[in-house]
């Protein structure tokens, strides 16, 4: 049985072999690969885009679909988190997704399961999907020709999973990271760093600007948000006409993290993402559920 915490779970070949599922999945509607099975989705903070993601992958393989309403669960009532994932299990789905607030839970909760996990995002941990589906929109929009690719990362890495996804998928397979973050943003890194986007901006072929995360932030660093876009929202003036590709995991706060302009560039692929995020999970699942 075979888990995905992290973006380390899955070898390179691995990942490839994903991908080559993952372009197959694209252009189906449905399939009955998954036909009779069950999925079950945790989800203890807000999402749109994975929970949605996850369910209509799960569907469109014809796996039924279990979503759990955590207000009106058992944990309500005091039942500790091991003790729901435990209980679940015993229903003997055929996979469980969870997002939870807490760092490294997942791999907590797996000596509870008798079946694969899935992490959907965990605190400022990981979120492995995420990483994957970027992984295969960049592959796809560079034909595959992704070496020696440099991507820069820009806005609160420190506190986001999806960067520290990013930081350890990327690099290996040869894209190169640049970190363009306010101190108080910046994580202790051994990859190359930059404090505004114009500085690098020449050298990049990626864009990949990340939401503020003030739902994790223990002190306040900016007055506004709007204060904090004055130095950081990515614009017209500073990608000018560069052939990049300019990414976003989502939600984007406009003409924060991206001015509106930029988000309707062609160079902007935020919905092909979710496109992508769609086949990549029905792989996932695959994988995991079918071995």
């Amino acid at each position: 049985m075979r888990h995905l915490i992290t973006v380390d779970d899955f070898t390179n070949d691995e990942i490839d072999d994903l991908f080559k599922d993952a372009t197959i999945f694209s252009s189906l509607q449905s399939c009955d690969m998954l036909q009779g099975k069950l999925v079950v989705t945790l989800f203890f903070e807000n999402s749109t885009r994975t929970r949605s993601s996850f369910e209509i992958a799960s569907k469109r393989l014809s796996a039924k679909v279990v979503n759990l309403d955590i207000s009106t669960s058992s944990s309500s009532k005091g039942e500790t988190i091991e003790d729901t994932i435990a209980n679940l299990s015993a229903m003997k789905p055929d996979a469980i997704i969870i997002r939870h607030r807490n760092c490294g839970l997942p791999q907590s909760l797996t000596k509870y399961v008798k079946s694969p996990l899935i992490n959907a995002g965990d605190g400022k941990n990981s979120h492995p999907t995420q990483a994957l589906l970027d992984l295969y929109t960049i592959k796809e929009h560079f034909q595959n020709n992704i070496k020696n690719k440099k991507i820069a990362i820009v806005g609160d890495i420190k506190n986001s999973r999806v960067a520290s996804s990013l930081l350890s998928l990327l690099p290996r397979f040869g894209i190169e990271p640049i970190l363009v973050a306010p101190a108080c943003f910046m994580p202790q890194t051994k990859f190359k760093t930059a404090k505004r986007l114009e500085d690098v901006i020449k050298d990049v072929d990626i864009v990949y600007s990340l939401r503020t995360q003030i739902e994790r932030h223990e002190q306040s660093f900016y007055k506004t948000l709007d204060e904090f876009a004055k130095e950081y929202c990515v614009t017209k003036d500073i990608v000018k006409d560069y052939d990049i590709l300019l990414m976003h995991p989502g939600p984007v706060n406009r003409n924060i993290d991206i001015t509106d302009e930029l988000l309707d560039d062609k160079r902007c692929k935020v919905l092909r993402q979710v496109t992508n995020g769609v086949a990549v999970r029905m792989a996932i699942l695959k994988k995991l559920i079918k071995g």
